[in-house]
């Protein structure tokens, strides 16, 4: 069973863990972005609507941000508990964004409950809505630093290592890996995409349900608008980080690529079936010269084959698949969402219709399960360091008995936490609809 190895079981709770925890933290730096520019446009506009967007979406923001808290500190906690070496070896040099993090979490929160504290009792709600500002900023802030850490974690550096102790260091060397910026802005960008894409679906799904009332209309307008904008930029971040893979973690892009040879002119390969004996991709969709763009910016570009690499060092060929999932939701969101925008504009009938506000609904599970999958793609294609070049998975792990103890004992948390999330945001709005908040204004707005 899994549960008897440790180093197993420790990879296990701590993807569980990951997997869980990255809904929240979604959540947690796009809502921000989002309540922000309903409430600019509602001061703007003088429009009610916006202004109640703001605020429903702020009061609804509380539940995420208190489980995130729980989830957050479980990683934490688990870093020590199951993975003592890394800690004991990077600790001392990655430490301040560790830090940092938690700063910029506490940041967020204390303005979040001055801004829902304070609502209504400003003469000017341009004051108001300037609290608003710092709690973005914590939020991206959060996103930021926790993934410098793991940014560290694909280039370490900011030290020097003597004998097997860490020495010279230089904790902001250390920060600003070559791996920081395009995953930074990964992470930032995709989590804004994320979350407008669930916003979509909410005012989509209630659409469906009957509440025909312009407020839904605008927030799915809304909110369909910021999530075109930000896949667009996704899709553009993307496109830097092959770069990256290429220059600095060319295994990990060639095992995402199933590409083994090293040639130029090289084709990017997706879905397909591999027989791993003979390296035969069959039933893939090719796209000449894509990886090589992808790669190097020319289409006539060498790029490295995962053969070059020694088979211990070699990512494990599942990440292909996480990788074309990720792209293949990306792309598809990106898609739906610019058919929307134009389909609005040109007035066709079909963006209005059930069956496309039912794949509107859909892609809020969609959104998500392509954040998962890019966590996947960039934690087990890091295999098999923990610290890539330097620490092994398997020399990192603790060699405790009770992993697979502990790992149930979270999973019967994160059950609890997802379950009860669910619960009191389901009867908070059920609760309190749109219809009894509206007090003022009635108007027109997208249809």
């Amino acid at each position: 069973m899994i549960f008897d190895d440790p180093v197993a079981a420790s990879r296990f709770l701590t993807i569980i863990t990951l997997s869980f925890h990255i809904i929240y933290a979604t959540i947690g730096v796009g809502v921000p972005l989002l309540i922000m520019i309903a409430q600019w446009i509602g001061i703007k506009r003088n429009d009610e609507h916006y202004l109640l967007m703001a605020r429903r979406w702020s009061k609804g923001f509380i539940v995420p941000v208190a489980v995130g808290v729980v989830t957050g500190t479980a990683i934490g906690l688990q870093l020590s508990l199951l993975w003592p070496s890394f800690m004991e070896l990077a600790g001392n040099v990655i430490a301040l964004p560790l830090f940092m993090e938690t700063f910029a979490f506490f940041f967020e929160a204390i303005f979040l409950g001055i801004y829902l504290y304070t609502w209504d009792r400003f003469d000017n709600p341009k004051k108001h809505f300037l609290l608003l500002i710092p709690v973005a900023i914590g939020g991206a802030m959060s996103a930021f630093f926790i993934t410098i850490v793991n940014s560290f974690m694909n280039s370490p550096q900011g030290f020097d290592l003597v004998n097997g102790q860490i020495v010279n260091v230089n904790p902001l060397a250390a920060m600003f890996t070559p791996a920081m910026p395009t995953k930074v802005t990964h992470v930032i960008v995709t989590a804004y995409m994320t979350i407008a894409f669930l916003m979509a679906a909410i005012a989509a799904f209630r659409l469906l349900k009957g509440s025909n009332h312009v407020y839904h209309k605008k927030a799915l307008y809304l909110t369909m608008k910021i999530g075109l904008i930000f896949s667009i930029a996704t899709a553009i971040i993307g496109d830097f980080s092959g770069k990256y893979l290429a220059a600095y973690q060319p295994e990990k892009l060639a095992a995402a690529e199933w590409h083994f040879e090293t040639e130029g002119a090289a084709p990017l390969l997706m879905w397909g079936l591999l027989d791993e004996d003979t390296q035969e991709v069959s039933y893939a969709l090719k796209v000449p010269y894509a990886l090589s763009i992808l790669a190097h910016g020319d289409p006539m570009a060498e790029v490295i084959g995962l053969n070059e690499f020694p088979k211990e060092v070699q990512p494990p060929l599942i990440i292909h698949y996480y990788f074309d999932s990720m792209v293949s939701i990306g792309v598809f969101m990106m898609g739906l969402a610019l058919l929307y925008w134009f389909g609005i504009r040109m007035g066709w009938a079909f963006v209005k219709s059930k069956w496309f506000r039912w794949i509107i609904v859909l892609g809020a599970p969609l959104s998500f399960l392509a954040i998962e999958f890019g966590w996947w793609m960039a934690e087990v294609g890091r295999y098999p360091w923990i610290l890539r070049g330097l620490l092994t998975i398997q020399d990192a792990a603790t060699t405790s008995e009770y992993v697979g103890i502990i790992s149930i004992l979270f999973i019967l948390l994160y059950f609890v936490l997802g379950v009860g999330t669910v619960v009191v945001l389901r009867r908070m709005f059920k609760n309190n609809p749109i219809e009894k908040d509206i007090t003022k204004y009635e108007g027109g707005g997208p249809s």
